[in-house]
């Protein structure tokens, strides 16, 4: 598994990379989800609805979306756009 955490403005991106999918988080506070991710310790990751994102403490993580990408479909789509670009 390979992990990247980067900040946007007010938000955090964390990129995990499997074997076989790509997992996109938008976010605050990520650096938590990212520490568990690595040393196996997490479950269950869940995006939270706006409706409860009153009722986190403030420095919890925040997960506002998650997209999950097959890391074949990925590589096709980069090859389709090298060989259109010839």
């Amino acid at each position: 598994m390979f992990a990247e955490l980067t900040s946007g403005g007010d938000e955090q991106n964390l990129r995990l990379v499997f074997a076989a999918h790509e997992v996109s988080i938008r976010g605050h506070h990520l650096r938590r989800i990212e520490t568990v991710m690595q040393r196996m310790e997490l479950s269950q990751l869940a995006k939270l609805p706006s409706n409860q994102r009153k009722l986190i403490t403030e420095g919890q993580p925040v997960i506002l979306e998650i997209v999950v990408t097959e890391v074949e479909s990925q590589q096709k789509r980069v090859e389709n756009t090298s060989e259109a670009s010839r």
